[in-house]
């Protein structure tokens, strides 16, 4: 049997080393038309790989995976984060779990993981060949027809593991094949505020953020930036929201909640008490926010900072309780740069069978990863489901090779 990959990511180099290992005869070949296999891969999680998630704190996996949350469920079944987990330190790769229940490598170096990967493909015999656009994917009866702009081979499998597309052009080469519309996912987003700006650096933990006028909103630690919102929150909620965010241009009105998940009627209670005391506003603020970042709260509530709590009235502590809780921020739209990887979108789940991650109309034409319509949110959600539907492909090809 020969095996065609089309993409040398996460999901199609996993998918070839876990095949050749049930499968040693079957001969697989990685089409890859960059220069380098899993650029990508090296550059996660800031170059140090968040391999995948603990799911300790996953009670639903619609938290993790906006779409395509039904499907990892039934696959987790085959192989999983603890499967994963024993995988890699059975390779050599000793891993560690962080306090956010993240995994990566002790190493904190995703060239670990690369080189990994690409030992095991040569000692499985993997056959690599980079710069190889593959431009069509014909599915004849008894194989399949892999043509690049050099050269036309014939296999018997084809998996597609392209990983996220920018536009639909980009899983173009598949035989008439329904596509979700790709939009960006797991990005930061320009605050119209330039006055935010000054707090560039500012972290606050515990946040909750949410986009006005819907259900969309997401906790964890916001950054402040030059640009605006980033961090684990704004990539969480960026993923939750991605397709009303892509429809409304980017435009919207984010609503920002600083107390660490207090609601209001917690936080009124803490006014209350910060009202009795004789000390400036400016001096006595809650503990987890920054004084410059107080300081700049105060402002946007109109309320002195040389002003004694004591002598706050009901209306300016009505505006600061407003600003705590649901401050308002009018977006100018995504900021867009190298380090957004993450696209919603690909093959659509009704085309494929959820056993193989076979096209129903072609089933000799599985799919992994991003391109398929599964996406997470930032946490090595992602990688997972790479490792994940790349495992359950070689399986279902091995079972028939």
């Amino acid at each position: 049997m020969r095996v065609a990959i089309i993409g040398a990511g996460a999901a199609g180099c996993f998918c070839a080393v876990v095949l050749k290992r049930l499968r040693p005869e079957v001969d697989v070949t990685i089409f890859e038309r960059a220069r380098r296999p899993m650029v990508k891969l090296a550059l996660t999680g800031g170059g140090r790989c968040n391999l995948t998630n603990t799911f300790d704190h996953v009670t639903d996996l619609a938290q993790a995976y906006p779409r395509g949350a039904r499907l990892m469920q039934r696959l987790f079944r085959q192989f999983g984060p603890e499967e994963t987990f024993r995988w890699w330190e059975e390779q050599g790769v000793r891993l560690v779990v962080q306090d956010d229940d993240c995994v990566f490598p002790a190493s904190q170096d995703a060239r670990e993981i690369v080189g990994t990967l690409l030992t095991a493909m040569r000692q499985a015999d993997v056959h690599l060949r980079t710069n190889a656009k593959v431009t069509n994917v014909e599915n004849g009866n008894a194989s399949c027809l892999v043509r690049t702009e050099t050269t036309c081979e014939t296999f018997d499998r084809v998996l597609v593991a392209t990983g996220g597309s920018p536009r639909p052009s980009g899983l173009a080469f598949l035989p008439d094949t329904a596509i979700v519309a790709p939009v960006p996912s797991l990005f930061a987003m320009n605050a119209g505020d330039e006055s935010l700006h000054a707090l560039t650096g500012t972290v606050v933990e515990r946040c909750q953020i949410a986009v006005a006028g819907t259900k969309f909103r997401a906790e964890g630690t916001l950054l402040l930036t030059h640009f605006g919102f980033s961090g684990p929150a704004m990539l969480r909620l960026s993923s939750y929201a991605a397709r009303h965010l892509a429809g409304l241009d980017y435009r919207a009105t984010l609503l920002v909640n600083w107390m660490q998940g207090a609601n209001e009627e917690e936080v009124r209670r803490t006014l209350t008490t910060f009202r009795q005391s004789t000390k400036l506003t400016a001096n006595h603020h809650p503990l987890h926010l920054t004084s410059r970042h107080w300081l700049y709260l105060l402002t946007r509530a109109h309320v002195a900072p040389t002003q004694r709590w004591d002598a706050l009235n009901a209306k300016e502590a009505n505006r600061l309780l407003s600003v705590l809780t649901a401050d308002t921020y009018p977006t100018a739209g995504r900021c867009a740069y190298k380090g957004e990887f993450v696209t919603c979108g690909g093959v659509s789940l009704r085309e494929v069978d959820s056993a193989t991650l076979a096209l129903k109309h072609h089933p000799r034409i599985h799919l992994a990863g991003e391109a398929l319509d599964i996406d997470g949110i930032t946490g090595g959600f992602n990688l997972q489901a790479a490792w994940t539907t790349g495992y359950v492909v070689a399986h279902a090809i091995a079972r028939d090779a």
